[in-house]
């Protein structure tokens, strides 16, 4: 569905408005794997991936139009910040949806706009990445001033009874510009002059009556990058042949150009024979196709005028993204915040330290009082790591500790204990992109809170293969009535839980670990294995390790990050989610804490009373 131009606002009571986006128009198809693209069916699921992470989490199998925004850091939509994503993936950019197309096996299309859109404000769930677009009904006069004091690129009016015609542009959707913008066809370009370099202005082109016509020439609103970025582009589509069908009179010397490149230009009028006048340069639209650029486009359709007064009775709201970080009185000191982590997916370190903040409320519980190793991560995934037991005698003296005794070295570690915001953010600053806990705490550290089974598979098994295994182990807790509780690892394996409730010796809870994995290993003999050698273990299977359930070993805790490609992050899984189509990197530091909200802390039970190890071995006795 596409829309005419209008040259004024107006007030109707048949009508509804909406801001206009300088984006990019996107198609979000959710039926079966996400996908995301544009109108010429470019995918944008690589170049706009958080978008994309964060579409997953929608309930209902829906087709989505909208509009792909950025947002500059005035929290102003800005078409050039877009442009540059590839360059900065951390620019922030919101899916505004505003039409629903398809809602659980139904083409929504013959429904009226305003049906349409009452289904999509219940349907969508809205994320930090993915909003509902509103609109105001009847009064498009004032809501257009207010569009103008906000600097906004201007309205769409949409009939409210309107259907969607996919592709068709029509007077249903007029679009009134608080400047004068149009697309043009980049057709050819003249040579520079003087210090210029690259070329001396743009020939520009529209489709009109089936041919293409001359449209006049622009060279003002280049940067010298934007000279020679565009010089790139235009150089492989140099023609000895006139895209036009009348062979124009330019004012220099040209070189053709096929008619591919589609470039944004604001002027001041546009003449009868179709001539720009004042064009200024602006940017490429590679999201648009060169042959929708028509002049027909620029035909004025204005309905017919209401002037009904009826109130406004919606108002537009400031977009806020805000990420307030507490430490209370403690004064943590966070340096280099803009190093790089996850070099492939542009994290920083402040990145890093923001999520944490944002889910202090559910991860400082799976942490408290828990002695970790701190694994160092100083120049984030791609440089050396360590490993870090003792707090350094700098460690600030508001941070906990405990000095636990270790076997193995017949000696005291002075462990960190990460029982507060603060600290928290002293160890990410530190490099810890992940939380290594123990499964006791300080006070009990001989007595476990839970003991953890760990699906660790090879290279060559798939994450079904994982998930059949999860299954399985859920299928002989079941035959013991025990409780438990599965989490992905943030890698490839998955972690399952149950709650013991400080009441066995690590060694009670080793061995009925064992006994789960010997019955699941007995289950599953062609797929899951309990060699702990890694030289004798069989290349094609699960590995089956209860020996986490020792004492001083750590695991990754839940809603931890990962130092993986991704940053990935150990995330909860109710037991009927765990099936095929689940996979290992859904849940990232994007889209974490929208799910943790969503679902609140699943892990919380972990904490509890306990299972009863006697009640469950009699029970597997009698299997």
């Amino acid at each position: 569905m596409l829309a005419d131009s209008a040259s004024e606002p107006f007030n109707s009571d048949e009508w509804v408005f909406e801001i206009k986006w300088d984006g990019y128009r996107a198609i979000a198809d959710l039926r079966k794997d996400v996908q995301l693209y544009s109108r010429n069916g470019l995918s944008y699921l690589e170049k706009f991936r958080k978008i994309a992470n964060s579409l997953r989490f929608q309930e209902h199998e829906m087709v989505l139009d909208g509009e792909l925004v950025a947002y500059d850091n005035k929290g102003q939509p800005n078409f050039q910040w877009l442009q540059r994503i590839g360059e900065n993936p951390n620019i922030t950019v919101v899916y505004q949806v505003f039409d629903l197309l398809y809602l659980n096996g139904h083409s929504t299309e013959a429904l009226s706009l305003l049906q349409r859109k009452e289904l999509l404000e219940e349907a969508l769930t809205e994320t930090e990445f993915v909003k509902y677009h509103d609109h105001v009904a009847e009064k498009g006069k004032e809501f257009f001033a207010v569009v103008q004091n906000m600097g906004l690129e201007g309205m769409i009016a949409k009939k409210a009874d309107s259907t969607y015609v996919p592709g068709v542009r029509n007077s249903d959707w007029l679009k009134i510009k608080s400047q004068k913008t149009e697309e043009v066809i980049i057709c050819g370009f003249t040579a520079p002059r003087g210090s210029r370099k690259n070329f001396g202005s743009l020939i520009l082109g529209r489709y009109h009556d089936h041919g293409l016509i001359f449209c006049g020439h622009t060279g003002t609103g280049f940067s010298e990058k934007a000279l020679t970025d565009l010089y790139k582009k235009m150089k492989p589509l140099i023609t000895e042949e006139c895209p036009f069908t009348t062979i124009p009179k330019t004012n220099e010397k040209p070189t053709w150009l096929k008619p591919e490149l589609v470039a944004e230009i604001k002027f001041t009028e546009l003449t009868g024979d179709h001539i720009f006048r004042h064009p200024v340069f602006l940017h490429l639209r590679e999201d648009k196709d060169a042959q929708e650029v028509n002049s027909a486009n620029n035909e004025i359709k204005q309905p017919e005028k209401s002037a009904r007064p009826v109130p406004l009775k919606k108002s537009i709201s400031h977009r806020e993204n805000e990420l307030r970080t507490e430490f209370g009185n403690q004064e943590v000191k966070l340096t280099n915040q803009n190093k790089i982590y996850f070099p492939k997916d542009q994290v920083t370190k402040g990145d890093v330290v923001a999520y944490y903040q944002s889910i202090a409320q559910y991860i400082l519980p799976h942490l408290q009082d828990r002695p970790q190793s701190m694994n160092r991560f100083p120049n984030g995934i791609s440089g050396m790591s360590f490993y870090q037991k003792d707090a350094s005698d700098d460690v600030p003296d508001w941070i906990e500790t405990k000095k636990v005794h270790s076997e193995s070295t017949d000696k005291f570690i002075n462990y960190i204990l990460c029982n507060d915001r603060a600290t928290m953010a002293y160890l990410n600053n530190l490099g810890c992109i992940e939380f290594n806990v123990w499964t006791s705490r300080a006070q009990t550290t001989e007595k476990p809170d839970y003991l953890v089974l760990d699906l660790d598979p090879s290279e060559n098994n798939t994450f079904e293969e994982v998930i059949l295994t999860a299954q399985t182990v859920k299928k002989i807790m079941d035959l013991g009535k025990i409780e438990g509780y599965c989490k992905t690892s943030g890698s490839s394996g998955i972690h399952i839980y149950i709650p013991a409730g400080a009441k066995y010796s690590f060694d009670q809870v080793k061995n009925f670990a064992h006994i789960i994995m010997q019955m699941v290993q007995k289950e599953l003999p062609q797929l899951t294995t309990l060699e702990r050698a890694l030289q004798k273990r069989d290349k094609a299977k699960i590995y089956l390790d209860y020996l986490q359930n020792r004492r001083g070993q750590t695991l990754a805790s839940v809603y931890s990050l990962r130092p993986r490609n991704g940053a990935p992050v150990s995330m909860p899984i109710e037991w009927e989610e765990l099936k095929p189509g689940l996979k290992p990197t859904d849940f990232n530091i994007e889209n974490a804490l929208h799910r943790i909200k969503e679902k609140g802390d699943l892990f919380k039970p972990t904490l509890g009373t306990g299972f009863d190890m006697l009640e469950a071995l009699s029970l597997f006795e009698n299997i």
